[in-house]
This record gives structure tokens, sequence and C-alpha cells, in this order.
């Protein structure tokens, strides 16, 4: 199992649905999740800190978690079947621990409001096409330090 992060929420507008990518934090991959558009909002409001005048519904239910003292510890996607991915919410209350089937957009919806971490089960990465993160961290870090080296008249030179 891999932890990831969310690394774009794109609407797709000639598909009328969200595409969500999660990138795999201790490498690489990259996780392309197709998903309705009403979990497209709710996941973009859920990152840009958007508020609204009453809960959405991932709000909803987070809301609900918290009254019963119960916590997100983490969502998994677990599989894909037939272009169909699984989702687990894992969930703590008391000393009880808790797998709620999920669709993937609803577990990462609610894994955003909870600040819970996402991960995704190896079967998964192995079942769908590879896709790499088109740079890594540490390129673009080594490119901006490049950057501050370089001067005008690097651009300019004969080759």
């Amino acid at each position: 199992m891999k932890e990831a992060k969310i690394f774009s929420v794109i609407m797709v507008q000639e598909a009328g649905q969200y595409l969500v990518t999660l990138e795999e934090v201790s490498g690489t991959r990259l996780l392309p999740i197709w998903i309705g558009p009403a979990e497209g909002i709710s996941i973009a409001a859920a990152l840009q800190k958007q508020a609204f005048p009453r809960p959405l519904t991932h709000d909803l239910l987070n809301n609900i978690l918290k009254e019963l003292n119960a916590k997100v510890e983490k969502v998994v996607i677990t599989d894909i079947k037939n272009d169909t991915f699984y989702a687990n919410i894992m969930l703590k209350a008391g000393d009880n621990l808790y797998t709620i089937d999920s669709r993937p957009s609803d577990s990462i919806a609610i894994a955003i409001r909870a600040d819970a971490p996402i991960f995704i089960e190896e079967r998964v990465f192995d079942k769908c096409p590879k896709i790499d993160k088109p740079i890594t961290d540490e390129e673009v870090e080594k490119f901006k330090k490049d950057l501050e080296r370089l001067r005008p008249e690097d651009f300019f030179k004969e080759k």
C-alpha cells in the first residue's frame, strides 16, 4: 500500500466529468480516476478551503463523525474491477475500527475534510497503465536553483 496525495482535479467539459489524479507520495506514479461533477466540485471546494452557507454532503458526513467522536484514520483505494474503482474509509470510534465501503471520489472528499491520509493498494497500480509524473519534486527544485544561477547572457551563447 502506497500513500498518495492529490496531484490535480480537472473538469473535462466534453465528458461532463472531473478527473482527479492521485500521486504516489514516495514515488513518481500517478493514478487518474474519473469522477462525477458533484464529487469533483466537492473535492475542489475542499482543496480551495471554500466555505458554503450550508454544509455540502461530505461536510455533513464529516460533521456527523465529529459529533460521534469518530475519526477518519485513512482512506484506501483498494481495487479496480471492470473499469470501476473501489475504496474503503477506515474509521475509528473509541476502541472500534470500521471499514466502510465507498466510492473513491467520496472517500477522497471526506479524507480532505478530515485531514486523513489517502493510500492506494499496489494491485490498483498493477491493473492500470503506468503513468509517471512529468517531473519529480527534486527536478523542480534543481531547476529553480539552476535558474537562480543563470545570467541573461547565458541564454544567448553561441553553440
